[in-house]
C-alpha cells in the first residue's frame, strides 16, 4: 500500500490531499492509517518530519460530524510552535469539509479571544498545549465530553516538560469510548506506562527509518567552559552554515550567547519560552524565510521548528539525556538533505558524550576546536531581509496584493521575493538582501491595494 487512493478515505478529504500535493504514503502513514481509520487505538514511534501529522489528521477528520457542534477531536502538543504547525496542516487537510471549525488553544496568548470563540460556539477540532487546554476545561469553557479522538503528539516531549498530570486529567474529561492515538519519537518507560493507562488494545507501529536515516554528520569538540562563546563563533566561521540553530540549556545562556554572536557580527536571534508570542513568531519567521543565519534557542524550540533545509544544529552545551540530543539534531538533515550536528563538550559533560556514543554504537568524531578571537572582516550574510508591513488580514490584505505591489509599482522581479506571511494586523515579506532598500523605498512611496501602509525593515 503506497498510495492514498488505496485507503477508504471520505471524498471530502481529497481536496485537502490535493492542496497539499499528497499522493504517496510515507512509511508511518502506510503503517498507521489503516488501523486509525478502522477506529483502533495506535501507539506510534515516528521521528519529526515523517508525515505523522497527516496520519492522525486524516484519521480524526474522517470521523468528524460537521453537523454536531461539539468538540469531537483533541490534539495535544508540547509547544505553541508545534501546535500552530499542526493546526495549519489539519486546516489544509479539512479544505473540503464545509463549516468545520478548528480552534488553536495555547498558552502565551491572551485568554479573552479564546474564551470568546468558545462562547460563540464549540469547535469541532481543538489543537492545543496541555496547560491551556486544562485551564479552559477547569473553567468549564471547554467541554471535552464529546471528544471521540484524542491525539498525543510528541508525547515523550510533553512528559519531559512535566505535562503528565494535565494530560491524564484532560484524557479523563473525554468520552470513555474515545479513540486514542499516541505519537512519540522515543518509547521510554514513562510513555509505555501512559499508553497502558490511556490506550486500549493498541496497535503498535514503529518506523525504524534505518534505510532512510538522515545524512547527518555528528561532530564533537572539547572546550573549556570559559571559551564556549569563542568556540561557537569559531565553529560558525569554519563551517559557515547557511542556517543554524544553537541550543542552550538555560534561558540565561540563550540571551548571553545571542548577544555574544551579535558582537562577533553574526545576524543572531534569541528564542525562549519567556518571550511574548508575537516576538517568538517574528523570530521563527525570520529564520524560516532565510533573513537570519543563526537562531539561539532553548529546548522550547526543539519541537515545532518548521524550517526547510536547516543546515546545522549546534549544542552550546550537551543536553542531559540522549533523547533530547536526538530531538535537537533531528532538525537538520531532513527531506533527503545532508545535515551537520556539532556539540561543544566540557570536561564535566564527558559522561553525556559517552551515553550518546553508547546509543549510536560507534566512536564519536572528535574535532579540533577553533576559537574566534575578534570580529572577522567578512561574515556570511543572510540571503534575505524581512520587511514588516503594518497591515494584515483585518485590512483584507492577501499575499497576492503584496506580491503585486512589489512586482508592479515597485518594479521588483518575482525571483527577489521570498516567503510572504499574513497575520491579523501585520504582514511580512522576505526580500533578497541586495534589493531590500529598493523595495522599502518603493513601498513607502506607493500603495498596496490602493492604500498606504507603514513599512519597515526588521
Amino acid at each position: 500500500m503506497t498510495d492514498f487512493s488505496t485507503l477508504p478515505l471520505s471524498p471530502a478529504l481529497q481536496p485537502g490531499l490535493d492542496a497539499l500535493g499528497y499522493t504517496t504514503l510515507t512509511p508511518i502513514q502506510a503503517q498507521s492509517l489503516p488501523a486509525i481509520l478502522d477506529g483502533r487505538d495506535v501507539i506510534a514511534q515516528a521521528p519529526t518530519g515523517s508525515g505523522k501529522t497527516a496520519a492522525f489528521g486524516l484519521g480524526l477528520l474522517q470521523s468528524i460530524d460537521p453537523s454536531l457542534i461539539r468538540v469531537q477531536a483533541l490534539v495535544l502538543c508540547p509547544t505553541r510552535e508545534l501546535a500552530d504547525q499542526v493546526a495549519k496542516q489539519i486546516r489544509k487537510l479539512a479544505t473540503g469539509i464545509p463549516n468545520l471549525k478548528l480552534l488553536l488553544l495555547t498558552g502565551g496568548t491572551p485568554l479573552g479571544p479564546q474564551l470568546a470563540s468558545l462562547e460563540s460556539h464549540d469547535p469541532h477540532v481543538v489543537v492545543g498545549t496541555p496547560g491551556r487546554v486544562q485551564e479552559l476545561a477547569r473553567k468549564r469553557a471547554l467541554n471535552l465530553g464529546a471528544v471521540r479522538t484524542l491525539v498525543l503528539d510528541e508525547a515523550d516531549r510533553m512528559l519531559d516538560m512535566g505535562f503528565e498530570e494535565p494530560i491524564r486529567e484532560i484524557a479523563g474529561r473525554t468520552h470513555r469510548d474515545r479513540q486514542s492515538l499516541l505519537f512519540s519519537a522515543t518509547f521510554p518507560d514513562t510513555i509505555r506506562a501512559m499508553a497502558r493507562d490511556l490506550l486500549r488494545d493498541a496497535v503498535e507501529v514503529t518506523v525504524e527509518g534505518a534505510d532512510q536515516a538522515p545524512a547527518i554528520r555528528h561532530l564533537f569538540c572539547e572546550v573549556e567552559p570559559a571559551h564556549r562563546q569563542k568556540a561557537l563563533a569559531g565553529l560558525l566561521l569554519k563551517y559557515t552554515p547557511e542556517s543554524a540553530v544553537v541550543f542552550c540549556n538555560t534561558r540565561k545562556d540563550v540571551d548571553e550567547v545571542a548577544n555574544s554572536l551579535q558582537q562577533f557580527g553574526f545576524s543572531a536571534l534569541a528564542l525562549h519560552g519567556d518571550m511574548e508570542q508575537r516576538d517568538r513568531e517574528e523570530v521563527l519567521l525570520r529564520l524560516a524565510n532565510r533573513s537570519c543565519n543563526v537562531l539561539v534557542a532553548s529546548d522550547v524550540a526543539a519541537r515545532g521548528l518548521d524550517v526547510e533545509e536547516l543546515a546545522a544544529v549546534i549544542n552550546y552545551e550537551l543536553p542531559t539525556d540522549v533523547e533530547s540530543y536526538q530531538h535537537r539534531v533531528g532538525r537538520t538533515g531532513r527531506a533527503g538533505a545532508s545535515g551537520l550536528a556539532i556539540s561543544l563538550v566540557a570536561g564535566r559533560e564527558k559522561n553525556r558524550a559517552d551515553a550518546i556514543e553508547a546509543q549510536r554504537g560507534e566512536p564519536l568524531d572528535w574535532q579540533k576546536t577553533p576559537l574566534a578571537t575578534s570580529r572577522p572582516a567578512e561574515l556570511p550574510q543572510a540571503a534575505m531581509r524581512t520587511l514588516r508591513i503594518d497591515g494584515g488580514k483585518t485590512d483584507k490584505l492577501r499575499a497576492g496584493d503584496i506580491l503585486g505591489a512589489l512586482t508592479g509599482d515597485a518594479g521588483l522581479s518575482a525571483k527577489f521575493i521570498g516567503k510572504i506571511a499574513i497575520f491579523p494586523t501585520r504582514s511580512y515579506v522576505a526580500i533578497a538582501r541586495e534589493q531590500v532598500n529598493k523595495a522599502v523605498a518603493k513601498l513607502e512611496a506607493g500603495k498596496i491595494k490602493g492604500r498606504r501602509f507603514r513599512v519597515r525593515m526588521m
